[in-house]
């Protein structure tokens, strides 16, 4: 029996099909999408923007001392330091788990911002760098960390295979997976027998096959070697896709069950772009370079999240942009656990 024909052969996203949603937001990272239309949105002040249907907005700040933080956030504080929500997850309660990438911790708040550290060391060592946080169907919680290096913006020149990947479970806390370059986002597969992880400064996607325990039956790079510009942010569609988004370069792109790359909307600038590059591979590397690479949909477009009641619209999260970006796709996302709860 042949496959049905893949949904996004073909397609482009066409600029005027985008609308936006949410004003003044500050480094919307990271997007969560409920079922009713909420949305929650990583907010560099400490905690997060919920967005109601209505497009109301409401910013539930962690209520710890040294959380909060109402200073703008320059290029450089974005780059370099302060409180960070990046990586947001919901656990099984239905609370919000937070990779913080200011304060290298996983912490868990809850709906009205009553705030914990659920881990800021493993093995009496500090996490590291820590970008995001995943839960699956058995309520574990999947983390990662980019690098251990200080400042991490070391890892982008050096490309330090000191990234990893952490599990949190009925034991502990512990290391699943190391040796990656660069970690960022991780997503599993439809049946969570894949965990697919982001190496953004390999410019690749590899995958690791999970096995009981949470422990690494095999490796493997998932696509190209080399997906011409640093991947941050992905999500799978209903059909096997995964969208990623290529930061900096500004391109939103999709690997398919197969393999094959397609871009899926291009908003780079090509000169920046090949400026970027040069740095990049040359390890020369800094947050001026960086700053000076951004497109005028999602500034640093970073994350990808299928949302509405269909899971067909999807929303775009940047580091630099006040805004979310959003359209609709030819296909429904694949449903995350707290959807299908």
């Amino acid at each position: 029996m042949s496959s049905p024909p893949n949904p996004l052969a073909g397609w482009r996203l066409d600029r005027a099909d985008i609308r936006y949603v949410g004003h003044d937001l500050q480094r919307p990272e990271c997007i969560l999408a409920e079922p009713d239309g909420t949305l929650w949105t990583a907010d560099a002040r400490g905690g997060v923007m919920r967005i109601a249907p209505d497009g109301g907005q409401t910013l539930i700040a962690q209520q710890t001392p040294e959380a909060r933080d109402d200073a703008p956030k320059s290029p450089e504080r974005l780059i370099l330091g302060g409180t960070l929500p990046n990586g947001l997850a919901f656990d099984r309660d239905g609370n919000i788990l937070i990779a913080n990438f200011g304060t290298d911790a996983i912490e868990l708040m809850t709906r009205d911002g009553r705030s914990r550290t659920l881990y800021d060391a493993i093995a009496g060592e500090p996490l590291g760098k820590t970008n995001f946080v995943l839960s699956d169907s058995q309520g574990r919680i999947w983390f990662t960390v980019t690098t251990k290096l200080s400042p991490w913006t070391r890892s982008i020149n050096e490309k330090a295979p000191d990234g990893y990947v952490g599990v949190i479970d009925e034991h502990g806390i512990r290391v699943v997976a190391d040796g990656f370059i660069g970690t960022n986002e991780i997503r599993f597969d439809a049946r969570e027998e894949w965990l697919y992880v982001v190496e953004s400064n390999a410019r690749r996607i590899s995958r690791v096959r999970i096995g009981p325990g949470a422990t690494e039956l095999a490796r493997e790079v998932f696509g190209p070697a080399d997906l011409g510009g640093i991947p941050d942010g992905f999500a799978f569609d209903a059909h096997g896709n995964l969208w990623i988004t290529l930061i900096m370069h500004e391109r939103l792109v999709a690997l398919t069950p197969e393999g094959e790359l397609l871009t899926l909307f291009d908003d780079g600038d090509p000169q920046q772009v090949a400026a970027f590059d040069q740095h990049f591979f040359a390890g020369t590397m800094t947050p001026e370079v960086m700053a000076s690479c951004k497109g005028t949909v999602a500034p640093w477009m970073a994350s990808v999240t299928f949302g509405g009641p269909d899971l067909r619209t999807v929303f775009l999260g940047s580091l630099m942009g006040n805004r979310l970006p959003c359209f609709r796709s030819p296909v429904a996302g694949l449903p995350l656990p707290h959807w299908r709860a």
